[in-house]
């Protein structure tokens, strides 16, 4: 996420209220304890990255202190997801208040207990023997979508602007990509009807025309609500849009004096009414002229809300409202200014809960955010700008759960709102486009656990954004790093390149640059599949649009031109519900591990990406509705165990081991040096299906001459069996292929595995490092060195560059995380572009790299002049 002067919304902020701790149970609790640092499996249970979140939160509510964005001090509590083992979610919620902490939520289903735990009874709670996996909660930060300022642009002809005109068959919106508007053509009521899509993100506008109906004709957003809760802890600081009722807050009579005023309560009354009066120059509504006070009224038996919208000190004239559910009611706050191209008017829905024994809590639920209606519009939106331009599945329905608000994402929020969407709202399929970039993404967080738990439980199969951490290796985030959350990376083609950006290539298709690579820490799958990373498509119109300058066009209010895997992963999704509805219609089994193993099997492979990039390929909805037809249930289960070297590997659940080849390790250290041949045991084994042998033939694809292995092999059911695959890298930098392992008797493939090792050049102190190249606009190049132990200083240098060139490096740590001091993202620290936003495009230096490879990306920016840009690229280190 930008600064807020690099971010072009308007951030038209929630209801602000002082969020107090008044009525949680935990505000007695011990406030100033630090955590202990326990080493052995508890730390494994929780993980550094956690722990040292504790920490700081820990230290931030000993001296009190406000977390930038937040509205009051940090609490004395910590919020925990807890993964537990099957069977004992009560027993672990019994122990954990026996403790001291306070159990929020249990879903024993799927085995999640969450709690706010005092700092001082972590290590307690989650050495309990029933623990798995613990979060704790986390804001997330959201990833910045859109392009960034123009720059040279290209000469010639323009792109023309997208109108009502446009076809559906196009590049602005190029869902087309995956096949599906073929798809739709051939099949048309296979277009998503029957179907309804959980969307969890920033929220979705109730109001917007190309989300207001389906194709058939019905409502398209069926329910809005909220997963944020401000008892977690991330939620209680950041999210305003809470408003909490204690029992000072209780009005007995007709009337109630509140900051000097008298306000007269609705008719009616009753023993149970609350009112919350909140002083609108702090709340940053999308209409900045609203000044003094705004009153809330709130009666708990019928879950009844009024606002005071007119400031007249009068409810009982006041419009009665009631959760979105029961009759799509949508209120207003402020007045539109029609000689501004924004909507200074903002539409709320509204809920009300109990959230303990002694809080209740109102929510406002208005949106500040673009993200979460632009996702709803490329999987769903039907009637984009008025015409035939559509998203994947303009037939289906929408669930709208908001997790998250400018600040960013509780991940608690996104984990109680992902179980809810699963469990109470009749979803068949949910897209989420947010998460994070842990160095340990090995699938394993309790996040990734439960998430794995709930589509086993559910039926549901969750979509998820890969990360826009790239293009360095093992940069995929979390959760997407599920083993059965489909994760995916962002394509792009020639033609979106022109239509979107104004932007020349010569490749017909690309993974964006700034698109997760795999594969995960322990070798694991991941990304799943790519699709299109870029699209126009609905926003809110109260929140300022976004658009590339060098396209050459504007687009009206509402709607946005954004890029990333957030986009990436509801083209996914909506393709997954066009599978579903034609499944439905045919009766079809779709089950997850169905709907996958069709996807998977038959995504288009780019033969001009490597694998870490995208996985097994580009969706194909058509050649995938082919497998679902035929049948997949008959395909067996086989697992991999592949051995694994990197610089966290010993912290995996079994230590160097994963499923998949992955060696990223130095020359020396356990890696493979340039030319070294070496030969890895694979282990496979079949769990399912008949007793005796199988034949399988073993395939590798996307294989550039680095990997052999044999081409088959016969698999006895439950007996593990090795498979040598060779590796010889002839180049430094990293190798990929995928090794499918597939019964020609099924139809679809039993098993992909990633195969990826890395030779790193290594740097020594006292030589340069250095080699020369030509990157093509918009594309990449990765070199791979290796940093000695004990080196003092990293020092990286760009030159030989071209006139105007617009071309830079970014640097990748061994954990697979960023090593700039700023972010690095697509936007920045380019020769000749905005004098490198505050950063030197031509040298930096890295202070005590950690030992082990890293890895430079070199990338020529979209408005590069040039289509080939010369570059040479020197590193070198002191000891």
């Amino acid at each position: 996420m930008t600064s807020p002067a690099k971010r072009t919304r308007r951030a038209a902020a929630a209801l602000a209220t002082t969020l107090v701790v008044g009525g949680l149970t935990l505000s007695s609790l011990p406030a100033h304890a630090e955590p202990a640092t326990t080493p052995g499996s508890v730390a494994d249970k929780l993980g550094s990255h956690d722990r040292a979140l504790i920490a700081k939160y820990a230290a931030q509510s000993r001296t009190r202190a406000v977390p930038a964005g937040a509205d009051q001090p940090a609490p004395d509590f910590v919020t925990l997801m807890l993964a537990v083992k099957s069977g004992r979610t009560d027993e672990t919620a019994r122990q954990l208040t026996e403790l001291g902490a306070e159990v929020t939520r249990t879903d024993p289903e799927i085995g999640y207990v969450k709690a706010n735990v005092p700092f001082a009874l972590v290590d307690q709670a989650i050495a309990l023997d029933s623990v798995l996996r613990v979060d704790a909660d986390e804001l997330l930060k959201l990833d910045e979508t859109t392009a960034g300022a123009g720059g040279v642009g290209q000469p010639g002809n323009l792109p023309p602007a997208p109108s009502a005109a446009t076809p559906d068959d196009n590049p602005y919106m190029p869902t087309r990509e995956t096949g599906s508007v073929a798809f739709k053509t051939e099949h048309p009521a296979y277009d998503g009807r029957g179907v309804t899509i959980g969307i969890m993100d920033t929220g979705v506008d109730p109001t917007h025309p190309a989300l207001a109906t389906t194709t058939t004709g019905e409502r398209k957003l069926v329910d809005t609500v909220v997963g944020s809760n401000p008892t977690n802890f991330i939620d209680l600081l950041f999210d305003r849009t809470w408003i909490l009722l204690s029992g000072g807050n209780k009005v007995t009579g007709p009337t109630a004096d509140r900051q000097g005023i008298t306000w007269t309560m609705p008719d009616g009354g009753g023993d149970d009414m609350y009112l919350s009066v909140k002083n609108l120059a702090i709340a940053g509504y999308a209409d900045p002229t609203l000044t003094g006070y705004l009153g809330v009224a709130f009666r708990e038996s019928d879950s009844a809300i009024w606002m005071d919208l007119n400031q007249d000190y009068v409810f009982t004239a006041d419009e009665l409202y009631r959760p979105y559910r029961e009759n799509h009611q949508i209120g207003y706050i402020g007045t539109d200014n029609p000689a501004t191209e924004v909507n200074e008017r903002q539409p709320f829905t509204v809920e009300g809960r109990r959230l303990s024994k002694g809080l209740l809590g109102v929510n406002i639920n208005t949106l500040d955010e673009a993200h979460g209606t632009h996702v709803a519009g490329i999987t769903a939106a039907n009637g984009i700008l008025g015409g035939k331009m559509n998203g994947q599945a303009p037939g289906a329905k929408l669930v709208s759960m908001r997790a998250c608000t400018h600040n960013g994402c509780s991940s608690a929020a996104l984990t109680d709102g992902m179980v809810d969407l699963a469990t109470n709202h009749h979803v068949d399929v949910i897209n989420l486009s947010i998460g994070s970039s842990p160095a340990l993404n090995d699938g394993q967080s309790a996040m990734a656990l439960l998430y794995d738990r709930l589509i086993a439980t559910t039926g549901v199969q969750i979509f998820s954004s890969a990360g826009n951490s790239g293009a360095g290796t093992n940069s995929v985030g979390d959760p997407s790093s599920a083993d059965t959350v489909v994760s995916v990376g962002a394509s792009v083609s020639k033609q979106t390149w022109w239509a979107n950006y104004g932007s020349f290539v010569t490749q017909a298709r690309a993974v964006f640059p700034f698109s997760s690579r795999g594969p995960r820490e322990d070798g694991g799958f991941k990304p799943d599949i790519t699709a299109p990373g870029a699209a126009i498509a609905p926003t809110p119109s109260w929140i300022a649009n976004s658009v590339v300058p060098d396209a050459g066009y504007t687009l009206p209010a509402g709607y946005s031109m954004l890029q990333g895997t957030s986009m990436a992963s509801p083209q996914a999704t909506g393709a997954a519900a066009l599978l579903l509805s034609a499944a439905r219609q045919n009766g079809v089994s779709a089950t997850p591990v169905e709907l996958r193993r069709a996807i998977l099997s038959t995504a288009d492979y780019n033969k001009d990406e490597p694998a870490i990039a995208q996985g097994r390929g580009e969706f194909n909805v058509g050649h995938a509705w082919q497998y679902l037809t035929k049948g997949v249930a008959g395909t067996d289960e086989v697992t991999v165990s592949a051995p694994v070297c990197t610089s966290l590997s010993a912290k995996l659940a079994t230590p160097h081991t994963g499923s998949g080849l992955y060696n990223s390790c130095a020359p020396g250290e356990g890696g493979q040096a340039v030319g070294e041949s070496r030969t890895y045991d694979l282990t496979l084994t079949r769990t399912s299906g008949r007793d005796g042998a199988l034949d399988y033939v073993l395939d590798l694809r996307g294989n550039d001459g680095t990997f052999t292995a044999p081409g088959k092999i016969s698999l006895v059911k439950g007996v593990p069996t090795v498979v040598k695959v060779t590796a010889a890298p002839g180049s430094q930098g990293i190798h990929s292929a995928v090794l499918a392992v597939d019964n020609p008797a099924t139809q679809a493939v039993e098993q992909s595995a990633l195969l990826a090792v890395e030779a790193a050049a290594p740097l020594t102190p006292g030589a340069t490092w250095s080699v020369t190249g030509t990157v093509d606009r918009n594309d990449t190049l990765i070199y791979s060195v290796a940093v000695p132990a004990g080196a003092t200083d990293l020092t990286v240098n760009l030159a030989g560059l071209a006139e105007g060139s617009q071309t830079r490096w970014w640097a990748f740590g061994p954990d697979g995380l960023e090593a700039e001091k700023s972010s690095a993202g697509t936007i920045y620290c380019y020769a000749n572009y905005q004098d490198g936003n505050g950063c030197d495009p031509f040298t930096r230096s890295y202070a005590k790299p950690k030992p082990g490879v890293w890895e430079f990306v070199v990338e020529a920016r979209r408005t590069s002049p040039l289509l080939a840009n010369p570059f040479q690229l020197t590193a070198s280190v002191t000891q």
